[in-house]
């Protein structure tokens, strides 16, 4: 076996969805925005961006979301931004990219920024650099976007790539190897 084979594990449906909200706050609109992902209750756990062979990646509905409960552990990946100033926008966006060897592994980039035409340029010109970077083939194989405007208090936009819930009682798998919970 070479040192990155693996053994045939559990390859993950990640599910994908968007979001804006508002509030006081930053934070305050960035949990509206979690909240209207379908994703409110989740202590987010933020991984790199790399999706592993086998997954599958669907973009959802918040409510068809990754299901858990109130204080779960999320593993995702996430773009967001927050709007503060009265008129101004702010958009969140997740693109990626599959190898073409059908594999099902690829790779996810995240960015925000003020405009549309912002965040697709810094989409693009991430997920080209890290395509090109790689020995294997990939190709594009969609993007996300969610956008707000602040039209008084902060608004938030979201773009979450849920891979998997874990519950505090639960244990915790780390290189296929079961990692004690603490009590």
């Amino acid at each position: 076996m070479t040192p990155h084979a693996r053994s045939p594990r559990y390859a993950p449906l990640i599910r994908l969805s968007g979001g804006r909200g508002d509030g006081p706050t930053a934070l305050a609109a960035f949990d509206a925005a979690l909240g209207s992902a379908g994703l409110a209750g989740f202590n987010l756990v933020r991984l790199s961006s790399v999706i592993p062979a086998g997954a599958r990646v669907e973009v959802v509905s918040p409510p068809d979301q990754i299901p858990g409960e109130h204080g779960d552990l999320l593993y995702c990946v996430y773009a967001h931004g927050v709007a503060a100033e009265p008129g101004t926008e702010i958009w969140a966006g997740v693109a990626w990219a599959l190898r073409d060897d059908g594999s099902g592994a690829g790779l996810f980039v995240e960015h925000h920024a003020t405009t549309r035409a912002g965040v697709d340029a810094e989409l693009s010109a991430t997920i080209g650099a890290m395509m090109a970077r790689r020995p294997e083939s990939y190709v594009e194989a969609g993007r996300l976007l969610s956008h707000a405007r602040c039209d008084g208090d902060p608004a938030a936009a979201v773009v979450v790539a849920s891979y998997r819930s874990v519950g505090w009682d639960e244990p915790m798998v780390a290189a296929g190897t079961a990692v004690p919970v603490l009590r």
